[in-house]
């Protein structure tokens, strides 16, 4: 009865000392069913070395390398899951942190990338970033339904820096339109008339936060939910 290398090891042992995701409740489950295996290991291991040891052939006594080698194998597997279950520890006490960090935010004036401005008490503001200096820019500025509100010409055209964007809150016959969340769209050209790509950076308020095992989300005062890390400034 011979112990050959590696033969008393479930693949479910090294498999699944390796498995680690993003979740923390997901993450322990794998952890712990792997120790769980590896004592199982531990137990065949140990049952086959003393069967074999009892049945060996006197004139031709076992090898005592393999089963040291085994041995070696448990226990750099079990080094591994233990490795594997403090940093699933270490992910759940960052998520935590993290999220005591993204409540903190809440009531917050905050940027991100949006091409969503708010009006509230007849003025709306945002920034945009050409991507190069234009010839000529303006922007507009949509309701809801896709509807052209106003349309703002001679405006920066600076590429090298962010411009700021203001929005009395009148339409183009100059009537004042309610409070609410409102599209805008930068019209940039060069020289050659070719489109300049840009991005709109809209100051907004945080709301609340959403937690889930994908990562917390905040929801935006605009109507956006966005990650904390898509985050441009804090207020």
């Amino acid at each position: 009865m011979a112990i050959t290398t590696g033969s008393t090891l479930p693949q479910t042992a090294t498999t699944a000392q390796t498995g680690t995701t993003g979740s923390g409740g997901a993450s322990s489950s794998n952890a712990a069913t792997a120790q769980n295996q590896l004592g199982v290991d531990y137990n065949n291991f140990l049952t086959l070395l003393t069967a074999q040891i009892q049945n060996q052939d006197p004139l031709q006594p076992m090898d005592s390398t393999q089963f040291v080698s085994q041995l070696a194998q448990l226990s750099q597997v079990e080094q591994t899951v233990q490795t594997n279950s403090n940093l699933e520890t270490l992910n759940t006490t960052t998520s935590s942190i993290s999220g005591i960090v993204s409540l903190g935010l809440v009531g917050r004036q905050v940027s991100v990338a949006s091409n969503k401005i708010e009006l509230a008490g007849g003025a709306g503001q945002t920034t945009y970033k050409l991507a190069a200096t234009a010839a000529s820019v303006s922007a507009t500025i949509t309701d809801a339904n896709g509807n052209v509100v106003r349309t703002l010409t001679g405006l920066p055209t600076d590429g090298t820096v962010s411009q700021p964007l203001s929005w009395d809150g009148r339409n183009d016959y100059g009537q004042a339109m309610p409070d609410g969340t409102y599209h805008v769209a930068i019209n940039a050209l060069d020289g050659s008339g070719q489109t300049i790509s840009y991005n709109t950076y809209p100051t907004t308020t945080v709301q609340k936060v959403n937690f889930s095992g994908t990562g917390d989300t905040l929801l935006l005062s605009n109507g956006d939910e966005v990650p904390a890390a898509q985050l441009v400034s804090v207020n």
